[in-house]
């Protein structure tokens, strides 16, 4: 088999559908769409959840409106839009997700890239000695990892020639050939330069020609920065168009004896040309970067190629920045800057304001290996730790409003039911925030981030009284969210409101704990949730028809399709109206009928609906069995913590026994919340 059939053995491969030739943003496309999505409602709108962000061990979490923003620019693009002329700017604050956001599309990229199908292709010219003029250099690859066919559409000067050289050796008709047209691009300097030096020395014979040509795989590893490339913003005098473009290579000045050699520019050296065949480039921070370099990356994202002494370089790769706040908006208040920002896609990336996803962002944060001590026992996790610092970082993170109070604004984020409030109450809140200018007054813009999560969870985990107890209990997190609050926080306003909103976060720790004391002291893990469906169940079943005078009501469980009975017991129904504060018949009956509404809502999308998440619904029912079991809260509070006598020892036992047995907690986290359970810190 002679060497030249590769380059037309490539085109076969193409035309049979083995091998594909398609743009950076096309291939893009084709990876997020190809895994398919899904409609989701964020925040009262409907959205769609693309798979390929959600698959993997540590994926990316919420961001569906930033992603979405991404995927639509990169479709336009992949469409010939204006798109395919901008680069992609995530712009937020520190510790929001944007970096990894990054990471993880390029780490995708190069697993969809290493699919047979999907694999990039490059060619490199063999045998350049006999031409004499290259020294020792025998072998030069495509520095910018052109596309085999972008020189099979550049092999004649002319392009009809081109186009009959497709039809002809790779039986490719004009339809296909148009649409590869599509991605046409002149070969590189160098490429373009070579290949004429071939056609002399073969006096323009094909057949010859094509024996220099070979086409290999572009090498797809990560370390060497091809396929998807990261360059940070360096300082000023360290950093050179160099970094990004490449520069003249002395090495090889000493063997090409021809000047006027465009290969004598060691492009690979930049960050650029390493991604240049339809690969990603990451610019962390591009506005950190010096004006010049800046100035750089302008004449690229609009170009679309390398520029050096006036030789061109055309590349093909997808461009994607970060950049913070304030770096941002330094950057716009010189106005002489406005063409770079204008080839930019700005989208302003706010922090997770869902408690429900953050709980997955706090796992990251804590970390899935087993935590030991500094003694290297085993390091337990209280049940409740998750719960308590999702909560607490998530309510710094929402701006003040008159409409809505935090915990209505934080049930409401994450789709859940807030008393009379709507889901519209809370958008007009975001679209009224959303007009305000300064980007950091916007909802979720302004909060503590991830870092600082994780800062907290580092204190808890060095404290002496969580090596001593051997577990990390909820409560503690509050003392060292404060403490990074006092320490990293430097705006006064920002501090004094945190602190604020941790207070709040206890309030809600706090209520969690009474269900936990209730389900403990029923020996029962879903002990309120029973007793908060009971309630549902009977002022459903209230006013039914088939009520006799023993008032037992036969309904169908949704849940499992089995009948059962229930013993409408109007009493209980009461009492827990009154502890939500309805005192007429009229609050009672439109408390009823939002309930009965929310149920036939819920229940159809999800059987399993369980109204947990209905707060003061939960609070009023656990309030009523405490008070009605054992004579009031006060008294389970008195008897846990004056444990003189038999049979207060007794109960606290058999509690302590069902939280280690049944709850998930340690001895230490549960003598902890029992003792908190019995002081009156953070009654709401």
């Amino acid at each position: 088999m002679a060497a030249h059939e590769k380059l037309i053995q490539h085109i076969v491969s193409l035309k049979e559908g083995e091998r594909v030739f398609e743009n950076a943003f096309q291939s893009v496309a084709r990876m997020i769409l190809g895994s398919g999505f899904e409609k989701v409602v964020v925040n009262g709108r409907t959205t769609y959840d693309f798979k390929v962000f959600r698959s993997g061990k540590k994926h990316t979490i919420g961001m569906f409106d930033e992603i979405n923003s991404f995927v639509s620019y990169v479709k336009d693009a992949a469409e010939g839009g204006s798109s395919k002329e901008m680069a992609f700017v995530l712009v937020g604050e520190p510790g929001n997700g944007k970096t990894f956001f990054v990471e993880f599309l390029c780490s995708q990229y190069r697993s969809f890239l290493s699919q047979s199908k999907n694999r990039r292709y490059t060619f490199r010219y063999n045998g350049l000695a006999q031409l004499g003029h290259y020294g020792k250099i025998n072998i030069i690859d495509s520095q910018t990892f052109e596309d085999p066919l972008i020189l099979a559409m550049n092999l004649h000067d002319s392009a009809d020639d081109n186009r009959r050289f497709l039809a002809e050796q790779g039986g490719l008709d004009d339809t296909a050939i148009d649409t590869l047209y599509e991605n046409y691009r002149p070969l590189g300097a160098c490429s373009g330069y070579i290949w004429n030096d071939i056609r002399e020395y073969c006096d323009g014979d094909l057949n010859r020609m094509l024996e220099f040509v070979q086409i290999i795989p572009v090498p797809m590893s990560e370390s060497l920065g091809t396929v998807t490339g990261k360059y940070p913003a360096k300082d000023k005098i360290t950093s050179s168009s160099v970094d990004l473009l490449g520069e003249e290579s002395i090495q090889r000045l000493l063997h090409i004896a021809d000047t006027n050699n465009p290969y004598r520019f060691d492009l690979r050296r930049g960050a650029l040309a390493r991604v240049a065949g339809g690969g990603i480039h990451f610019s962390d921070e591009i506005f950190k970067n010096k004006k010049d370099l800046v100035q750089v990356y302008l004449g690229v994202i609009q170009n679309r190629a390398i520029e050096i002494d006036g030789y061109k370089w055309p590349i093909d790769s997808l461009i994607i920045a970060t950049s913070n706040n304030s770096e941002f908006n330094r950057f716009l208040a010189e106005k002489e800057e406005a063409p770079i920002v204008d080839r930019c896609r700005i989208c302003y990336v706010s922090h997770n304001t869902n408690y429900r996803l953050q709980e997955g962002l706090t796992a990251y944060a804590i970390g899935s290996d087993a935590k030991t001590t500094l003694t290297k026992e085993a390091l337990h996790q209280d049940p409740n730790l998750n719960y308590a610092a999702s909560v607490g970082v998530v309510l710094t993170r929402f701006p003040r409003s008159e409409k809505l109070t935090p915990i209505e604004t934080m049930k409401l984020a994450a789709g859940e039911v807030a008393g009379e409030k709507s889901i519209k109450a809370l958008a007009e809140v975001i679209d009224t925030l959303g007009q305000d200018p300064d980007i950091t007054k916007r909802f979720g813009q302004k909060g503590l981030g991830h870092r600082s999560l994780g800062r907290s969870i580092q204190l808890q985990v060095e404290n002496s009284e969580t090596n001593e107890g051997r577990c990390m209990f909820a409560y503690d997190v509050f003392k060292t969210l404060e403490r990074v609050v006092l320490d990293y926080v430097v705006e006064t306003n920002d501090r004094a409101k945190y602190l604020e909103d941790l207070k709040i976060a206890k309030g809600l720790y706090r209520e969690r704990i009474m269900t936990e004391m209730f389900n403990a002291y029923m020996d029962e893990p879903h002990a309120i949730r029973k007793d908060v469906m009971n309630y549902v169940n009977m002022i459903i079943g209230i006013d039914a028809e088939n009520l006799g005078p023993d008032r037992m009501w036969k309904y169908k469980d949704p849940q499992n399709g089995e009948l059962r009975a229930l013993k409408i017991d109007e009493r209980y129904v009461k009492s827990v109206e009154e502890r939500i504060g309805l005192k007429t018949e009229e609050q009672r009956d439109s408390f009823r009928t939002s309930i009965r509404k929310i149920y036939g809502q819920k229940i159809s999308m999800d059987p399993n609906y369980d109204f947990m998440d209905n707060l003061e619904l939960v609070k009023a029912v656990t309030d009523v069995r405490l008070k009605s079991d054992i004579a009031g809260a006060g008294s389970l509070i008195g008897a846990l913590a004056n444990r003189t006598n038999e049979e207060n020892q007794k109960l606290y036992d058999r509690m302590i026994t069902t939280m280690l047995d049944k709850l998930g907690y340690c001895r230490t986290c549960a003598q902890k919340t029992i003792e908190y359970f019995c002081t009156q810190e953070d009654e709401n």
